[in-house]
């Protein structure tokens, strides 16, 4: 369990169903990070078993809420799908729609990237975007990811979609030095 001034990060657990599905099912926060609405209580717990369960990936818990309104993950090595050694990360994050604009994300991303850096030793992590997620965009160059490249006819979660992905990145050498 990870904290932060507003924040606990935690294992997803299957009881946090019902709120993931309130978040996940909305139209406007998956399709824009590359997968699909959740449809039922049932698929947000299915989800949680096989996706969310993935070691270093946490519920993101306002402590005014006190219940999961968004996950965020740091995927190591081959864990990731954009082809990384195992001394680095990637970042993946999305929040519930009634949370946006609050700072929540950027605040859960800082705390993955310290533990990330200072807990586990990683050299370098990576983010990444989809065309239009300007929202994600914004959040990475907050916590000082630099654009690194752009990936075309990336497929995503949502069955026969192809999207353009923009992947940045922050080495801990930068990180230590924006944080002097």
């Amino acid at each position: 369990m990870l904290t932060t001034e507003r924040l606990v990060l935690r294992p997803w657990d299957e009881g946090d169903a019902a709120d993931l599905y309130r978040y996940a099912s909305d139209p406007d926060v998956g399709p824009i990070a590359g997968w699909p609405p959740h449809t039922s209580v049932e698929n947000s717990r299915s989800i949680i078993r096989d996706v969310l369960s993935a070691p270093e990936t946490y519920a993101v818990v306002p402590k005014e809420e006190g219940h999961a309104v968004g996950s965020i993950g740091l995927m190591i090595g081959k864990a990731s799908n954009i082809g990384i050694p195992d001394t680095e990360g990637e970042i993946g994050f999305w929040i519930g729609k009634p949370f946006w604009g609050r700072g929540l994300i950027p605040e859960a991303a800082r705390e993955i990237m310290r533990h990330g850096f200072e807990d586990l030793d990683l050299a370098k992590l990576w983010c990444g975007y989809f065309d239009g997620n300007v929202k994600s965009k914004r959040v990475q160059e907050k916590c000082g990811f630099c654009y690194h490249h752009t990936a075309e006819n990336v497929p995503c979660q949502i069955d026969g979609l192809l999207r353009t992905e923009h992947i940045t990145c922050i080495t801990r050498e930068e990180w230590e030095n924006a944080r002097a």
